[in-house]
């Protein structure tokens, strides 16, 4: 009853964290905006700079930001869930390595073309990501069987890979040099409803679907030794997470960048607070990554004015210092 209790005031507090990191969104900025004008703009009485401030520029904005930080953050539990380890997240099996690889070759070998509603650049960093957690399962599986350790072995060296070729183009092509390293610290300044309507259904669907797995993912943490006497596949179920977090993440990182620390440190954090069940843990995780990014996107535009941090550096700067904690600690999962 009391742990019913808690989750119920913790479903809460984080509900409403996400709305007040929406008005924030929506009123702050370099452009001043009321919450009369908002209250007008929804009575559709407003005037027509202020609905296009909302409507067009820091509404989808807030969209893309939030479910972006839930799916990272989803992404993350479930990573975690499966290698039993709280240092687990998208960074790890490659996904953000490849997709920085993806736009670099994008920008600078000057590709430019639409698809619906994205640029050559976000269709690149998807199909990087891709092609990253690929190349990272085909490695790992050896005899038809795939061990979480040698996943993180080949997640660790084809991200090392794809830096390495990063660093290497960037150094070629030194005229794109401050494009590539302000994409790789993540934004969400080219954010618009084309992106939403495409991206944001792909992170919601693969992240409701990760929700699915809730039970296996417990069931995982028992071992997976006990995970077959209960009739669970560890092999198949790890196969299947990995597919939805790929694309959960990538659809993310192809519309923002890359965003560090956000599958990390929310889950953790949300762990330590609710436990290791994943029937609350994967949806608190999704409301608590979504509700971090905004309010870490929302401080990037406001910060120094007339001027916008990339958000990953916000989230560097709230992640590191997390990141130290938990190797200080040396916390399991259990």
């Amino acid at each position: 009853m009391r742990d019913n209790t808690k989750s119920i005031g913790l479903y809460i507090t984080l509900i409403l964290l996400a709305f007040g990191a929406f008005l924030a969104a929506f009123l702050l900025g370099s452009s001043g905006v009321s919450v009369d004008e908002l209250i007008l703009m929804m009575q559709g009485k407003a005037k027509e700079s202020v609905s296009i401030i909302f409507l067009s520029l820091r509404l989808p904005r807030a969209i893309l930001a939030f479910v972006s930080g839930g799916a990272l953050s989803i992404a993350g539990v479930c990573l975690q869930g499966m290698f039993k380890n709280p240092m687990a997240d998208s960074y790890v099996v490659g996904v953000s390595s490849g997709a920085a690889l993806g736009a670099t070759i994008a920008l600078t070998l000057g590709f430019s073309f639409q698809f619906l509603g994205f640029g050559s650049i976000t269709i690149f960093a998807f199909i990087g990501a891709l092609l990253a957690i690929f190349i990272v399962y085909s490695l790992a599986r050896v005899k038809g069987k795939v061990s979480t350790f040698s996943l993180l072995l080949s997640g660790v060296a084809i991200s090392a890979l794809a830096s390495a070729l990063v660093y290497c183009m960037m150094i070629i092509f030194r005229d794109k040099m401050e494009h590539i390293v302000m994409w790789t610290m993540g934004s969400f300044s080219a954010s618009s409803w084309d992106k939403v309507v495409v991206s944001v259904p792909v992170m919601l669907i693969s992240s409701g679907l990760c929700l699915l797995y809730s039970r296996d993912l417990n069931i995982l943490l028992q071992g997976d030794e006990a995970a077959r006497h209960l009739g669970v596949n560890p092999a198949v179920i790890r196969r299947n997470l990995l597919i939805l977090t790929t694309i959960a993440a990538a659809s993310a990182v192809s519309v923002s960048g890359i965003i560090g620390f956000v599958g990390l440190i929310v889950p953790h954090i949300l762990r330590m607070i609710s436990g290791p069940d994943h029937k609350k843990l994967l949806p608190l995780s999704f409301l608590g990554g979504g509700t971090f990014l905004l309010i870490a996107d929302t401080i990037a535009r406001i910060a120094i004015n007339n001027q916008e941090i990339p958000v990953g550096v916000i989230t560097a700067l709230v992640g590191v210092p997390f990141f130290l904690y938990l190797l200080r600690k040396g916390r399991k999962i259990s």
